[in-house]
């Protein structure tokens, strides 16, 4: 099963979203969804969709499968239950309850805008294909207002997401791309490598975290790959470029021994990152990650910079920090983080 994202929330920064179950001896079924969301003449609409099974009015959502990680799962309940895809912005309350059978089941939100299948075209190509709508299972889907959503949804709990999907938007911190930070997956050792160290590649482990990153950056719509030049780097990133079509940019200010030369560099390969509008993800080394985090921290609201590592190894291999962006009247502002460890299949 994925390891939880960490989401900031509520002020309480790169936790878990739901924490853990109060209910500990009980099944915990663990499931994703997304509110999806867009601005029609000017009002905000959100997508809802009736179960007749339960006839029931909700968020499309579903249960996980095995070795997938909550984004994955939530892009591809998404694009089950209304048909379309979709690519996942800002993390939202997730909500925790008791099913009829006495297990525990929590489900974890996103925000969520419609995919285009031209800007983010691959993105889509990395996905695995989902099949048509099961009326079975979906038989009516529909765009409405926030006001009507709420009228509308049979859980006075479904509100919870939906609220909190109001005050991004409130805050201007709903339309975002995302800054993906990746550290490269699980190397050869130095100890055991006698080749020069921008050849030393990923251990089968590394090949397989490499790999698992794939659809997580395709649910959140990864569409531009800057990645140091040495080859653990390139090889973590390189699943992801095959699968999407993508070509990646190798940058030797990105290395090692390039950034203890000029961390300057670095610092504005970061920025510039911030300041374009394509979602985008960075692979590097953990001795990069100090002056890759404080570009960040200092392009944050106070309580998600509060919140990003500060002890080594900031991130672990194969780890992934993906960071929030929105556009405001002073430049690109990290709105959100989360924590990503893909799970190894």
């Amino acid at each position: 099963m994925g390891v939880p994202s960490s989401a900031l929330r509520s002020g309480v920064p790169l936790v878990d979203t739901l924490g853990p179950t109060h209910v500990s001896h009980a099944p915990v079924i663990e499931s994703a969804g997304a509110l999806v969301w867009r601005v029609h003449d000017g009002e905000l609409q959100v997508r809802l969709v009736h179960r007749p099974r339960y006839d029931d009015w909700s968020w499309p959502k579903g249960k996980l499968d095995p070795g997938e990680t909550f984004q994955a799962a939530a892009a591809r309940e998404v694009a089950e239950e209304t048909g379309k895809p979709v690519i996942l912005g800002v993390p939202l309350p997730g909500l925790q309850y008791l099913t009829p059978e006495g297990r525990v089941k929590r489900v974890h939100y996103w925000a969520a805008r419609k995919a285009s299948r031209r800007s983010d075209a691959g993105a889509l190509a990395a996905r695995a294909p989902v099949p048509p709508v099961s009326p079975r299972e979906i038989d009516r889907a529909a765009w409405l207002s926030v006001d009507d959503a709420a009228r509308r949804l049979t859980r006075e709990a479904d509100r919870t997401p939906l609220d909190a999907l109001v005050r991004e938007r409130a805050e201007g911190r709903l339309a975002t791309h995302v800054v993906v930070i990746a550290r490269h997956g699980k190397a050869v050792a130095r100890s055991a490598w006698h080749g020069d160290e921008q050849d030393r590649p990923l251990t089968p482990a590394g090949h397989a975290q490499a790999v698992a990153m794939v659809p997580v950056l395709a649910a959140y719509g990864v569409e531009a790959m800057v990645t140091s030049r040495w080859d653990r780097c390139a090889q973590s990133i390189a699943p992801y470029a095959r699968a999407s079509g993508l070509a990646s940019l190798s940058s030797d200010h990105l290395t090692e021994a390039q950034h203890e030369r000029s961390p300057s560099r670095v610092a504005r390969t970061v920025r510039e990152l911030l300041e374009s509008e394509r979602s985008s993800v960075l692979c590097t080394h953990r001795p990069v990650l100090p002056t890759v985090l404080d570009v960040l921290g200092q392009h944050s609201r106070r309580a998600v910079a509060n919140a990003l590592p500060t002890n080594d190894p900031f991130l672990e291999p194969g780890e992934m920090l993906v960071a929030h962006v929105a556009r405001t009247s002073k430049g690109p502002r990290v709105v959100a983080a989360e924590k990503v460890a893909p799970p190894l299949h």
